[in-house]
C-alpha cells in the first residue's frame, strides 16, 4: 500500500484569513484550516492533520496518519517536529537561518541538526499548485468574505470543483 504524503501551506496574510491546506499529489485538498492573517502558521498544523480522513480500499477505518510531510519554514519548530515524531510521520521541514545559527553558537550542546532530504522537498510544489488552483476562484484569491463561515464556505466550493474535475481513478 502507497503512503501518502502531507503537503502542507499557509497563505500569507496579514489583513485577512490565511489557509492552512494539506494536498495530495495530484494537487487536490485534502484538508483545510483557515486562521486569522496574524496567527502564526504553525498554529495550523495539528487542525490540518486532525482534519485528514482517507478512504481505504475495502473495509476498514479511513488513514488518519499520513508517510510524509513536507512543510515550508514556517512549520519548523521543536514542538513540531516532536509532535510528528510522537505520531511516527516523517518530517521534511528545512531548519531556518535563524534556528541553525542559534543552534551551532550552543556548539555541542545544541544538538545534531534535523533530517532534511531536498529531493523529497522538491515534491513541495505540489501544494503551491494546489493554492494556485484554489486562487483561480476569484472569491478565494481576494479573501473579501466578512465573515469566516462564509470564506470557509467559498474554499470548500473551489475545493469540491477541484475534485470534479479530477477525480479518483
Amino acid at each position: 500500500m502507497e503512503l501518502f504524503h502531507l503537503l502542507l501551506h499557509a497563505g500569507s496574510s496579514r489583513r485577512f484569513r490565511k489557509i492552512h491546506l494539506a494536498a495530495d499529489r495530484r494537487c487536490r485538498p485534502i484538508s483545510r484550516v483557515t486562521s486569522a492573517g496574524q496567527r502564526h502558521d504553525s498554529l495550523g498544523l495539528q487542525p490540518v492533520l486532525a482534519a485528514i480522513r482517507i478512504r481505504r480500499p475495502g473495509p476498514g477505518r479511513p488513514r488518519t496518519r499520513p508517510g510524509r510531510v513536507l512543510g515550508d519554514k514556517a512549520y519548523s519548530s521543536r514542538a513540531i517536529r516532536t509532535y510528528l515524531r510522537r505520531r511516527r510521520i516523517k518530517a521534511t521541514i528545512p531548519e531556518p537561518a535563524d534556528q541553525k545559527k542559534n543552534r551551532l553558537r550552543r556548539g555541542s550542546t545544541g544538538g545534531r541538526p534535523p533530517r532534511f532530504d531536498s529531493e523529497v522537498y522538491k515534491q513541495r510544489n505540489v501544494v503551491e499548485r494546489a493554492i494556485n488552483k484554489l486562487k483561480a476562484h476569484r472569491a478565494v484569491a481576494t479573501r473579501y468574505d466578512k465573515r469566516d463561515y462564509t470564506f470557509r464556505g467559498t474554499i470548500d466550493l473551489a475545493s469540491i470543483r477541484i475534485w470534479l474535475r479530477d477525480p479518483v481513478p
